[in-house]
């Protein structure tokens, strides 16, 4: 298992940043490579990815979820493998801190090299990049759970 953790701060508060965290149908919007996620139940996504050319499925369930501090997940079927949280770190009533943790088992040569080469962690790097932009020109979430898992 290769491991990833990454950070940025947001200009937005603790509960604007967890609830658009918890709209993961809106994660194509800033997750490069995530065709669609579905979410069938409160704790079962379905993810489609398509990376370097290459289309992948699978089912992820959220493992632990706390309002306002962390969401934790672990691929249960499909194509990857992965598993991790992101926590979010009041710095001040309008700053967060969001931080991810991401283990993923690579499947093949083309994924342990690209992982040796860092693509998977440039990957995070981005997606957190463009997380920030999005919540921030936003000022709000598209929505919010609230639920406790």
């Amino acid at each position: 298992m290769s491991k990833i953790e990454e950070s940025v701060e947001v200009a937005v508060p603790v509960p604007v940043a967890y609830n658009q965290w918890t709209q993961f149908e809106e994660f194509p919007r800033f997750m490069d490579g995530v065709e669609r996620i579905e979410q069938r139940t409160d704790t079962l996504t379905h993810w489609v990815t398509k990376i370097g050319g290459v289309t992948r499925e699978f089912d992820a369930e959220i493992t632990e979820q706390i309002p306002d501090e962390r969401v934790a997940w672990t691929t249960v079927a499909g194509e990857a493998r992965q598993a991790g949280v992101v926590t979010f770190h009041r710095l001040d009533d309008e700053h967060t801190k969001v931080m991810l943790q991401l283990e993923h088992d690579p499947e093949g040569i083309a994924d342990t090299v690209g992982d040796k080469l860092g693509f998977v962690r440039r990957q995070a790097t981005g997606d957190l990049g463009r997380f920030k932009e999005f919540i921030e020109s936003r000022g709000t979430a598209t929505g919010g759970w609230r639920g406790e898992v």
